[in-house]
C-alpha cells in the first residue's frame, strides 16, 4: 500500500473536521443527544414514524457530503477499494455488529464521547482502533488477501 500524495487534501480534511466537531455540538445542544451514526441509522430501521425526517435528512447528507465536498473544492480525485465485495459486506456487518454490541460507534464514542471526557468512550475508541489493526494485520499480513 502507499501514499497517494497527489490526493493529500489537509485543507478541506481539517475543514470536514470543523464541520463533524460543530454538528456535534449542535446536535448536543439542540437535541440533547450524542450525534451517533449507528444510533440514527438504526433509528431509520425501527417502526417509529415520528423522528424519521429528521433521520433520513442527516444520513442523506452524510452520503452526499462527498459530491459536495468535490464541489466545493473542485477534487476529483478517485479512490481505489483494494477488497471484493465479499469482503467489504463481512466488514460491514462486523461493524454493525460491533457498534450494537459497543453501545455505540466510532462517531458517537471517537467524537463525541472522548471530546466529553468519557472513560467509556476511551476504553471503546481505543478497542476499535486495536481491532481494526489486528484485522487488517491478520488479513493483509498473515492471510495474503
Amino acid at each position: 500500500m502507499q501514499i497517494d500524495w497527489l490526493a493529500f487534501t489537509p485543507g478541506p480534511s481539517f475543514f470536514g473536521g470543523i464541520l463533524l466537531g460543530f454538528a456535534a455540538i449542535l446536535y448536543v445542544l439542540l437535541h440533547g443527544r450524542v450525534l451517533g451514526i449507528s444510533g440514527i441509522v438504526s433509528g431509520l430501521l425501527s417502526q417509529k414514524a415520528d423522528d424519521w425526517a429528521w433521520r433520513f435528512t442527516l444520513v442523506a447528507g452524510i452520503l452526499s457530503a462527498p459530491f459536495w465536498g468535490a464541489l466545493l473544492f473542485n477534487l476529483h480525485a478517485t479512490q481505489e477499494i483494494d477488497a471484493g465485495w465479499a469482503a467489504l459486506l463481512l466488514a460491514g456487518l462486523l461493524v454493525g455488529f460491533g457498534a450494537q454490541y459497543g453501545s455505540g460507534c466510532t462517531s458517537g464514542h471517537g467524537i463525541c464521547g472522548i471530546s466529553r471526557l468519557s472513560p467509556r468512550s476511551l476504553i471503546a475508541t481505543v478497542t476499535f482502533m486495536l481491532a481494526g489493526f489486528t484485522t487488517v494485520f491478520i488479513i493483509r499480513h498473515l492471510l495474503g488477501l
